[in-house]
């Protein structure tokens, strides 16, 4: 056995490191040894059910994983969002109404997932049908905090090492602030990169599939696998092929052009999240970054609105019936959704949807000479507590462009909680954005490690 398959055998046998891995070190130790891929399913697994006491992460794990199949992502336990369709496992989305109710068949995601290797793990704790009602998962860095939402289980799951690989599904901000708050990379595609076919609508017009993982070259390799388009999802536009190789991963933009947006919202973000945020612009300029401070201030002025607008009234369609007919096992945050929802004219729909065009429009013209642009994820730590999953708004704009945006960890607040910056690119430029993030990645060289949670 060579120096490097020994080094990775020896990597396997040590249940703490291999549980901080990313998805291609582990593909690598896999390859050189076949045992530690079954060792691996099976000790995530356990490790799963110890933590699931405190963590509360999974709405239902099987009996047993095993690491079945053959593929690229051979070996790979995934966590599945629990509004995401698996035909083997309880699709609840979040809300007793749907308790137990298994599906007919996978979403295209899930399935495409089965054919490439990888073994469907578990599903993931949502908030009720992906909006403000939370569930019982706790920050995996201190269980008195919120682990965010609405992909709250696949967020924790990988922070706490179980998975190395989750799904979430983000409308406003439920992948890339989930992502900051526990510590992990956080990846929401340009929208349509990803069929959303058989994962529970929100909002049409601003539901994306995406990731958790810990390394950027993890969510680019899944990306470049799963990017693809459906005839049963309308929406759906992948993003030009590209391909990333296992061994070497991504290639990284050096010395990009960034465009540092701290948004009108700067203000009331906390002052370790500024001084962490402004300390990143300082070294990645000092490592050959050409980086301009850019104001966007119609989608300032406008982009929360025109959000909410879109997405109340998409949901009050797809909810209102359910809440008329489930009263007493809907919550208050989906009636109130859905009110606001039809309180919204038909003018004031198509205007707000009128509006998302043009700022994408605006927003691409204003940021053509760019790589990428450089803001907050969130306004600082999970907030303490559980029944808030945090604000959305730092995220919201992104999404309603549905461009790339993605959270990577850099560093802790006062509290000891993740704190993280989002990258974002251009509209199905996902492959420059995440090359941009992979630079950004090896210049600050931040690894938050697990929480003491996963280490006792």
């Amino acid at each position: 056995m060579s120096p490097q398959a020994s080094a990775s055998a020896a990597n396997a046998n040590n249940s703490e490191s291999i549980r901080e891995q990313g998805v291609l070190e582990l593909l690598n130790v896999f390859r050189n040894d076949k045992a530690a891929a079954e060792k691996f399913a099976a000790d995530s697994l356990i490790n799963a059910r110890v933590l699931e006491t405190t963590l509360k992460a999974f709405e239902y794990l099987p009996a047993e994983s095993h690491a079945s199949g053959h593929g690229p992502l051979s070996g790979i336990p995934v966590a599945i969002k629990d509004i995401v369709a698996t035909s083997d496992m309880p699709t609840t989305n979040g809300s007793p109404i749907y308790t137990g109710r298994v599906p007919d068949a996978d979403a295209w995601v899930v399935r495409r997932l089965r054919d490439l290797g990888a073994t469907i793990f578990g599903k993931t704790v949502s908030t009720e049908f992906a909006w403000r009602h939370p569930g019982p998962t706790v920050n995996p860095w201190n269980v008195k905090h919120t682990p965010g939402g609405s992909s709250s289980g696949s967020a924790a799951s990988v922070a706490a090492g179980i998975v190395p690989l989750a799904l979430g599904t983000q409308t406003l901000g439920s992948i890339v602030r989930p992502a900051a708050f526990n510590g992990v990379v956080g990846f929401k595609p340009s929208f349509g990169a990803i069929p959303r076919t058989g994962v529970h609508p929100l909002s049409p017009s601003l539901d994306h599939v995406g990731f958790f993982v810990r390394r950027i070259d993890d969510v680019a390799y899944a990306l470049s696998l799963l990017a693809a388009a459906s005839d049963a999802d309308s929406h759906g536009k992948p993003v030009p092929p590209f391909n990333v190789p296992p061994e070497t991963g991504l290639q990284p933009i050096k010395a990009p052009r960034i465009c540092v947006a701290r948004m009108a919202l700067w203000a009331r973000a906390e002052p370790e999240q500024q001084k962490l945020f402004n300390e990143a612009v300082a070294k990645l300029k000092s490592a050959g970054a050409a980086t301009e401070d850019v104001t966007f201030a119609d989608l300032d002025r406008h982009g929360w609105d025109t959000c909410v607008t879109i997405l109340s009234s998409e949901a009050a369609v797809i909810y209102s019936d359910l809440v008329e007919r489930h009263p007493d096992r809907t919550s208050e945050h989906l009636k109130t959704l859905v009110k606001t929802g039809k309180s919204h004219t038909a003018y004031d729909y198509l205007v707000a949807k009128h509006r998302q065009n043009t700022l994408r429009s605006s927003f691409e013209a204003q940021t053509s000479a760019f790589d990428a642009v450089l803001t907050l994820p969130a306004f600082g730590e999970a907030p303490e507590g559980l029944a808030y999953t945090g604000d959305a708004e730092y995220c919201a704009p992104w999404t309603l462009l549905g461009i790339p945006a993605i959270s990577i960890p850099a560093g802790f607040g006062k509290k000891g909680l993740p704190l993280g910056i989002q990258i974002v690119g251009q509209y199905r430029e996902d492959h420059r954005a995440l090359g941009v993030a992979k630079w950004i990645e090896s210049v600050l060289k931040f690894k938050p490690g697990l929480p003491a949670i996963a280490t006792r």
